[in-house]
């Protein structure tokens, strides 16, 4: 299976693992980082993530997932790609106790850059529809920087799915465990945001305790930055590339997570 062209400044390959075979797109060197793109997909915000990242001296694996590489949002792009996740055997999204299937592609696609990349482990953020399997990647020991920005799963149908973190029981017990061994978590989201509700995060450091570490940006009517209530995508889409504001700190945190847990003194 040909490799699609690759992105602008990207290097590109085709990666299979159970049954499934994807294209994978890389660029920098160093500890490996994978970034998991949100819906509608591989857009040119998310690479530019991924390109800061390589910048900051890892190299970035971004797969895709679905979508078209290098396209960008649009209303009926966002709409199409959340009625194929919807129906997509690979995302189960209102699932409360369990991940969707795609993650043991991942958690594969991690094992491979680890081994590729070495260092102490691999970084992984997941977006969106893609924010909570940082949570099913740590059950292999090779991830040790996960993030989740503005996990949406399960879709916040009831109080029951805002608070659930669409990971099994058992899986659950091994983040914990991992978390207490020195393992932290960080979660990024919009205050406003119904696709991220507060509940989740609160849920998180319930289980998680001081290991998760949560940034919520103030969206609420009238906040200082003049941020929208409709703010989703703290890293991509509705990042503010200014000095102070909260959305490039959040940005600068995060970069320096993975500095702190791959590439330390």
């Amino acid at each position: 299976m040909p490799t699609a062209p690759p992105l602008e400044g990207f290097d590109s390959f085709v990666f299979s693992a159970d049954d499934a075979t994807r294209t994978v797109y890389r660029r920098g060197s160093g500890p490996a980082v994978v970034v998991v793109h949100e819906i509608p997909g591989l857009t040119p915000a998310v690479a530019d993530f991924a390109r800061r990242v390589a910048d900051a001296g890892f190299t970035a694996f971004a797969p895709n997932l679905f979508g078209t590489p290098g396209k960008d949002y649009s209303v009926p792009y966002i709409l199409q790609g959340m009625a194929r996740a919807c129906i997509s055997r690979e995302f189960h999204v209102l699932a409360t106790r369990g991940s969707s299937p795609v993650t043991s592609w991942l958690r594969a696609l991690c094992r491979h850059a680890h081994s590729e990349c070495g260092g102490s482990g691999v970084g992984f953020i997941g977006m969106c529809l893609t924010g909570n399997f940082a949570l099913s990647m740590m059950v292999d020991e090779s991830v040790m920087a996960p993030v989740l920005s503005q996990p949406s799963l399960p879709f916040g149908v009831t109080a029951q799915h805002r608070r659930a973190l669409h990971l099994s029981d058992a899986d659950l017990e091994v983040v914990k465990k991992r978390a207490a061994a020195g393992c932290p978590v960080l979660g990024l989201r919009f205050t406003a945001d119904p696709m991220c509700p507060g509940e989740r995060f609160q849920r998180l450091r319930e289980e998680l305790g001081d290991r998760f570490e949560a940034i919520e940006i103030d969206s609420s009517r009238g906040n200082p930055h003049g941020i929208p209530r409709t703010a989703h995508s703290v890293v991509t889409k509705d990042l503010v590339d200014e000095a102070g504001h909260p959305t490039r700190q959040a940005l600068e945190r995060v970069l320096g997570f993975f500095a702190e847990r791959l590439q330390p003194a």
